[in-house]
């Protein structure tokens, strides 16, 4: 009945398993540093969870490490920090969507997922990101944010 997939979940987390797609989540970030990353947020849609890189599937946000400007810089550690307070705020899911497992980067390409809600979607919503379009915005042209 019931008890079974939580079981299951808690076998898989005790074994070390890879990142399972529907496993329940949850861990402490903090911004990465240095060079030794398990646990820890990138920027607004990169991630590290238990040593594995996961890109956010659904979302793009401003870069933060070579940005065009200094408003996406603002914008895109604005979307850091709020990432961050999302993933704390409790368990998540990392979910499949579609049939690709990682980017052309080795990064896992996954939807994080709280109580039948996208966190990315929540970052689209704040102004903080956009829905993934398959492509990079500018978010130093004319207007740019004001269109989102």
């Amino acid at each position: 009945g019931m008890v079974r997939p939580v079981v299951l979940a808690a076998l898989l987390a005790l074994s070390g398993a890879p990142l399972q797609a529907e496993e329940v989540r949850q861990a402490d970030f903090a911004p990465c540093s240095g060079s030794a990353r398990q646990t820890c947020v990138v920027d607004g849609d990169t991630l590290w969870l238990e040593g594995a890189k996961i890109r956010l599937a659904d979302i793009n946000t401003p870069e933060v490490s070579q940005p065009g400007c200094a408003s996406e810089r603002a914008l895109g550690e604005a979307a850091t920090r709020r990432l961050i307070a999302l993933l704390n705020a409790g368990p998540f899911t990392l979910e499949r969507q579609g049939n690709r497992d990682a980017d052309r980067y080795g990064r896992l390409l996954r939807v994080a997922m709280r109580d039948g809600q996208s966190l990315g979607q929540v970052l689209v919503a704040e102004g903080l990101a956009e829905t993934w379009q398959g492509r990079r915005s500018d978010w130093c042209a004319d207007g740019a944010v004001a269109a989102r």
